[in-house]
C-alpha cells in the first residue's frame, strides 16, 4: 500500500530583511509520508528551525507552496491555520513549556480543550491514556515542578499526542537533556513511529539522534542537500 504524503515543501524561499535582503531557506522542496521518523541536521543558522516555523504553519511569510494532509495551506488566513496547527500538527520544544499552576494531567488535556470537540470527561480520560504510553500515569495530579526535566519532556509529548496530530514536530526536543533522557525521548519517537505509526519531523544538532531516524534531511545555507 502506497503511503500516503503528510507534508511537502515546493519551492520554499525565505528571506529576512535585518537591513539588507538575506536568503536563508532556498528552494526547500521534499515530502514526507505518513509513519516517516524524518530528522532534520545542519550547523546552527543552516535555516533548519526558520523551516520548521514555516512547516508549522506559524510563519506564512515566504515564497512556494506548502502542503499538508495534501491540501494547500500556502495563503490560507491565520483563523484556518490555527485549526489545522491544532487539530493536526503536535509541537514537542527543546523547553517543556509546561504550566506550573495546572496539574500534569491538565497540561495533557490542553490541546483537547482548545479544539473543543469532546466533554472534558472524554478529554480526562484521553491525556490519561497518553500519560500511559510513558509510564506518567501516576503522576498525573503533580504539578510539573514537581517532576524531573525528563519527566516534564515525557508529559511535553504526551501532550503533544493529545488531538492525535498527523505529524508530530520537533524543535531539539533532547537539546536540555542528558545522555539517558535523551535516549529515553529518542526510544518514545522511535515507538511512537513503528508502533503507532506516527509521522515525526524533529529538528536536532545530535549527529547520534538523527542517525537512528528512518531519514535525514541535511540543511547548508538554507539549501537541502538531499531528501
Amino acid at each position: 500500500m502506497k503511503e500516503k504524503v503528510v507534508i511537502e515543501a515546493k519551492g520554499i524561499n525565505k528571506y529576512f530583511y535585518s537591513p539588507v535582503k538575506t536568503q536563508v531557506l532556498n528552494e526547500v522542496t521534499f515530502q514526507i509520508k505518513r509513519g516517516e521518523f524524518v530528522s532534520v541536521m545542519g550547523k546552527s543558522g543552516c535555516g533548519k528551525s526558520t523551516l520548521l516555523y514555516i512547516l508549522s504553519t506559524m510563519d506564512t511569510d515566504y515564497d512556494g507552496q506548502l502542503f499538508l494532509d495534501e491540501e494547500l495551506v500556502t495563503g490560507k488566513n491565520q483563523n484556518f491555520l490555527s485549526q489545522i496547527r491544532n487539530r493536526k500538527i503536535g509541537f514537542v520544544f527543546q523547553f517543556h513549556y509546561l504550566l506550573n499552576e495546572f496539574s500534569v494531567l491538565e497540561n495533557v488535556m490542553i490541546p483537547g480543550l482548545k479544539l473543543n470537540q469532546r466533554s472534558r470527561d472524554e478529554l480526562e480520560h484521553i491525556a490519561m491514556e497518553k500519560l500511559k504510553i510513558f509510564d506518567m500515569q501516576n503522576h498525573a495530579m503533580k504539578k510539573p515542578n514537581q517532576l524531573s526535566g525528563g519527566q516534564k519532556q515525557r508529559v511535553s509529548i504526551a501532550r503533544s499526542l493529545m488531538n492525535d496530530p498527523l505529524i508530530i514536530m520537533g524543535d531539539e526536543p533532547t537539546g536540555n537533556l542528558d545522555k539517558k533522557n535523551s535516549d529515553i525521548v529518542f526510544n518514545i519517537f522511535k515507538e511512537l513511529a513503528e508502533e503507532f505509526h506516527q509521522t515525526m519531523l524533529i529538528v536536532t544538532h545530535d549527529a547520534e539522534f538523527a542517525k537512528g531516524t528512518d531519514r535525514i534531511i541535511e540543511m547548508e545555507d538554507g539549501r537541502v542537500l538531499n531528501n
